[in-house]
């Protein structure tokens, strides 16, 4: 284990008492990067889809088991293909990634009949099942539709239109220019945030930009979707110089369809998202002012979302969870074996751990086809032909997460 790995182990062992008085800390270790190894399970806790894994245990099999609504199965079979279609787990049509997928996504939409299938639902789930297996994709996809991004995906996108405005008003501080130049040719923020903020970045960004925004967005709520959006239009239209070249809508529209890659890298980006200063107060103080806005002008609203909780602390709290919701439960477990060694042996024993101890880290056990193949020399014939025999996971029915638990730790 990685010195981040045995802290994050740790914490996750006494998540509730870290939550509780150490929240600072997990905040600061979300921001420096989740271990990959750990991801998948440190944000089912920070969203609190553990939590309603455990309460409502046979769920999602009991959903998983019925045939669904012929009118939404159809729509998602289409986009399926759709999905991250380079990455091993769904380049093959009908293959196991497709197949968890479809099966996530059809439980949704027996869970919440009344708001049924959206699109940009499929990056979300997608995402997920690259970290964990379906069940708990199913629990994390519901926990970011129902406490992250609240009506997001309902018929009418009126959440989404809302949440347009307040960015769009945040801009106005964060890059007066930008600002004036989207008002100026009548740039309606439903134009370019629309699949920023409903796919959280996951089609914008690049992949290891993705996976920080989301432990950030997992750990602090949707104002690190905000910080993103705010960002990129601050970086790419907030200066005299770069808006000379987008002198109208349509050059506008065009300049962020294609963001410069330096300001979506990582390390620039992660930075500053973390040094940007929007809050969840001034989110929640523009929020009431663009719904006041929007009552004069549209009405009132015709889907009721339940309130926008601000990050895990937040979910925690309004719903806090036994300590039996949070016991772990471990896919590899590792037996010391007890021995009645002396000091000296032991002494020598660890020195020479200490020494031989590899320092390189877990493989990634999804890889893009653009990534290094992974080194197999310190494999024995018996290991690697395991590996070869397990790859190809056509013909079964079991899910490629449930088959592959041990890539998680």
């Amino acid at each position: 284990l990685s010195m981040q790995e045995a802290k994050w182990l740790d914490m996750l062992n006494s998540w509730d008492k870290w939550m509780a008085k150490k929240h600072k800390k997990v905040k600061l270790r979300c921001q420096k990067g989740i271990p990959p190894s750990l991801r998948g399970r440190a944000w089912l806790y920070l969203s609190g889809g553990k939590v309603k894994k455990e309460q409502n245990q046979g769920k999602f099999q009991e959903l998983d088991s019925q045939p669904g609504d012929p009118k939404w199965l159809d729509v998602i079979e289409k986009d399926l293909h759709r999905q991250f279609p380079f990455h091993e787990m769904f380049v093959a049509r009908g293959g196991h990634g497709q197949q968890d997928l479809f099966r996530v996504l059809k439980a949704y939409t027996l869970h919440r009949p009344e708001e049924g299938y959206c699109q940009a639902q499929a990056p979300i789930a997608a995402v997920l099942l690259m970290h964990m297996p379906a069940e708990d994709a199913f629990w994390g996809l519901v926990q970011i539709c129902e406490k992250y991004l609240p009506g997001y995906y309902s018929a009418g996108l009126e959440a989404i239109q809302l949440d347009g405005e307040i960015l769009f008003a945040l801009l106005k501080r964060v890059s007066p220019v930008a600002h004036r130049h989207l008002k100026k040719y009548k740039i309606d923020p439903i134009l370019y945030m629309t699949e920023w903020f409903m796919c959280a970045f996951s089609r914008t960004l690049p992949w290891a930009s993705v996976l920080r925004v989301w432990d950030m967005f997992f750990c602090e709520g949707v104002k690190i979707i905000f910080r993103v959006g705010l960002v990129l239009l601050k970086c790419m239209l907030g200066s005299q110089e770069k808006l000379k070249a987008c002198q109208g809508q349509y050059e506008t529209m065009e300049l962020l369809r294609s963001i410069e890659p330096q300001y979506m890298q990582e390390a620039f980006l992660v930075q500053e998202v973390i040094e940007l200063a929007v809050s969840e107060r001034d989110i929640e103080k523009e929020h009431l002012s663009q719904l006041r806005r929007w009552k004069e002008t549209h009405g009132e609203l015709h889907c009721k979302s339940p309130p926008r909780m601000h990050g895990a602390k937040a979910i925690m709290a309004a719903e806090p969870p036994s300590r039996q919701d949070l016991k772990q439960n471990p896919t590899i477990i590792v037996e010391v074996p007890q021995t009645t060694e002396s000091k000296t042996e032991k002494g020598k024993k660890t020195k020479k751990i200490k020494d031989t101890k590899n320092t390189s880290p877990p493989p990634n056990p999804y890889l893009l086809p653009s990534d290094p193949p992974l080194p197999s020399d310190n494999l024995s014939p018996s290991e690697s032909q395991h590996l070869q025999k397990d790859t190809p996971l056509q013909g079964s029915n079991q899910s490629l997460s449930s088959v592959e638990h041990d890539t998680y730790l």
